[in-house]
């Protein structure tokens, strides 16, 4: 029940010095300078973190939870995630979707797979939809789903500027911005549309055009995959600079086989370097879904699967490779999606109320162990909690 953290060097993620953390039960009870166990408590775990790096547990908004693919048949189609596939990366959050195939994926499995990774120890929303549009719903309509059912926390992944999408049209994608935010105001929920973008010379362009057109404000889109090549970065350089938030993909690289592409991390750094606000920059991974490598003609060549650990190797690369303080690539993955996404500072912080969910950390960045709502799932770098069939 009640678990005392000692000694480590606590970043919320702002870099607060070495703090004493109470957990009690799910949840974050108190931090200071020296907490000591209560008798009255009864037996209280006591785990000596001196030396080591004390972070608020990664968020995913981007995962497709139950697979994805599809893309060169049904062979292509992706499995579900496994729970320790998530936790061992340090991921205690995750945002599930479903990608190009809204046929034999559906919006109901989706949320019991988030359901069922939740029974498991993990925190899960989801988005309603998929490329399509009209996209995939529970209920009648992208608003009723966000207000009605408790998981859906916004619209996605919707594609523009693709050859997989359906190539919807200004008015069509004004409608579900539109949706999604009254959605999100008559819920208390994010309302976002979560955007795929893929390779078209069209990039942000109608996203633009709407912003010009509309009174929709700008933090109800989150175009992701910006890093997919140094154009559409262009544009998602021009996006943050006006107050949005733009996602890079960790499981889009050319180390990964994407030759277009940016390395996640050196996108990021270039987006400082031109202005962007480290606050407007978050990172998912793509996370179990396909990554089919297409001609210009749109033959696929080759499919490769986006990994969850990716996430956490990019954010190294961030600290070792790009420079960046270690406070700063914590927001990208735990506090920024946490803001956009109306989670925090329950989610995305190390705060008194937040939820217990903690990473640890030596001073090579090696994760010791992640604790979900106060559970440890991976203790001294060893997965310690498994999914039901693993």
């Amino acid at each position: 029940m009640f678990k005392i953290l000692k000694g480590g060097r606590l970043f919320s993620p702002d870099d607060i010095g070495e703090k004493d953390v109470l957990i009690a039960g799910n949840f974050i009870a108190n931090i200071a300078e020296s907490i000591n166990p209560a008798q009255d408590y009864g037996e209280v775990e006591v785990i000596d973190l001196r030396g080591k790096y004390v972070v608020p547990g990664f968020i995913d908004q981007h995962v497709h939870i139950i697979g994805g693919g599809g893309e060169a048949g049904f062979a292509s189609r992706t499995p579900e995630v496994m729970l320790s596939h998530v936790t061992r990366a340090g991921i205690t959050t995750v945002v599930g979707c479903l990608g190009t195939d809204g046929t034999t994926r559906h919006m109901v499995s989706l949320l019991a797979k988030a359901r069922g990774l939740e029974a498991e120890g993990i925190s899960t929303y989801i988005y309603t939809g998929a490329y399509e549009v009209p996209t995939r719903t529970i209920t009648e309509n992208v608003r009723n789903d966000i207000i009605l059912i408790d998981k859906i926390i916004g619209t996605g992944e919707i594609a523009i500027s693709d050859h997989r999408s359906a190539q919807p049209g200004k008015e069509e994608i004004k409608k579900l911005a539109a949706e999604a935010r009254v959605g999100g105001i008559l819920s208390g929920k994010a309302g976002v549309l979560h955007l795929h973008v893929g390779d078209g010379q069209r990039k942000l362009g109608m996203i633009f055009e709407i912003l010009e057109e509309t009174e929709i404000p700008i933090t109800q889109f989150t175009p992701t995959h910006i890093n997919r090549n140094p154009y559409l970065l262009e544009d998602g350089i021009k996006f943050a600079r006006m107050g949005g938030m733009i996602d890079m993909t960790s499981g889009v690289s050319p180390d990964a086989g994407a030759r277009k592409s940016i390395k996640p991390s050196q996108a990021i750094k270039y987006c400082i370097e031109k202005g962007v606000p480290i606050e407007n920059i978050t990172m998912s991974s793509d996370g179990n879904g396909s990554m089919p490598l297409f001609d210009e003609k749109g033959n696929i060549q080759g499919l490769l699967v986006a990994e969850l650990d990716s996430l956490y190797q990019e954010f190294k690369a961030l600290v070792k490779d790009e420079g960046l303080k270690l406070s700063d690539a914590l927001k990208v993955i735990t506090q920024n999606p946490a803001k956009s996404l109306k989670l925090y500072p329950k989610k995305g912080a190390i705060q008194i109320g937040s939820d217990a969910d903690i990473v640890v950390m030596d001073k090579d960045l090696n994760i010791e162990y992640v604790f979900a709502k106060g559970k440890i799932m991976v203790k001294e770098g060893n997965v310690v909690v498994k999914g039901t069939f693993e």
